[in-house]
């Protein structure tokens, strides 16, 4: 990345307004997260059976579910799950899908077309249908989760690492590094991918808010996060027939969900904003 946005960048991510929202919300989810034993005011799966379904008053701050759990201790400790799982998929999406993406344009000719082809096979599924698809085989629980959700969005990295690849492998730089007798990994870690961070940033953001969905949406059909493990996925599954009678069990991990996902898309399109040289 180049020296202008290591030294304005962060200051045009703060002028711009979507990104300096997203950058809050993103800071508040993963302090919660970071945080959660202390934030937290009872254990998450603690229940107090004769304060089921209490609404929200001064002991229960967000309500308690039907077994008396504290809602805003799960919600918390849920932050947490959801974003170990979201980290932990993109981290290996990223990894496996930039290095196949770099690999398949650096190598270019008949190899780069059989990875790409490849690749669209997984592209021809819907991300969620996949993600349940993997889910089901593998059975619930949050390592099986974290796999799913890898997988589906290896491609979509890819493509991404490919398309920057491209962009950069045959500029003049990169050819005078060739020319001076730079290896093939000096020339792809120390020229290529350097110069092919910034989507690559972009697009880890922007996944991060679709992790967070996808494993919402895999504990809520029960293939994500194993119960009592606090989820806010399960916990919208959990309460789905209690809308009428307390709200705000449903309410709340709904909110929490919409939030995380907002802060994230909002911090990519600031992102986006600031190192798209086409957008200053």
């Amino acid at each position: 990345m180049n020296q202008k946005w290591q030294k304005h960048g962060f200051i045009r991510l703060l002028r711009n307004w979507s990104g300096l929202l997203g950058l809050f919300l993103v800071t508040v989810y993963v302090t919660v997260a970071i945080f959660a034993e202390t934030l937290a005011l009872f254990p998450p799966n603690e229940q107090h059976p004769t304060d089921r379904l209490q609404p929200p008053g001064p002991v229960y701050r967000l309500g308690a579910d039907e077994f008396g759990r504290d809602l805003l201790s799960r919600l918390i400790f849920g932050a947490r799950n959801s974003l170990k799982v979201a980290l932990t998929s993109v981290a290996a999406a990223t990894l496996a899908g930039v290095t196949i993406g770099l690999l398949a344009a650096y190598i270019g000719g008949l190899s780069d077309n059989v990875i790409m082809r490849v690749i669209d096979l997984l592209f021809a599924f819907p991300a969620i249908l996949l993600a349940l698809f993997i889910a089901a085989v593998l059975g619930p629980g949050e390592r099986n989760t974290i796999i799913a959700i890898a997988v589906v969005y290896l491609p979509i990295f890819a493509r991404v690492g490919r398309a920057a690849a491209l962009d950069v492998k045959d500029r003049e730089f990169v050819d005078a590094a060739r020319s001076l007798g730079a290896g093939h990994l000096r020339l792809i870690g120390r020229h290529i991918l350097p110069n092919a961070t910034a989507p690559i940033i972009v697009q880890v953001t922007l996944a991060l808010s679709w992790a967070i969905l996808t494993e919402a949406s895999l504990s809520f059909l029960g293939l994500g996060v194993i119960p009592p493990a606090p989820s806010w996925g399960s916990m919208l599954s959990e309460s789905r027939v209690l809308m009428e009678l307390a709200p705000w069990t449903v309410i709340m991990p709904g909110l929490a969900i919409m939030f995380a996902i907002l802060g994230f898309n909002l911090l990519g399109d600031g992102l986006r904003d600031v190192l798209d040289p086409k957008l200053q």
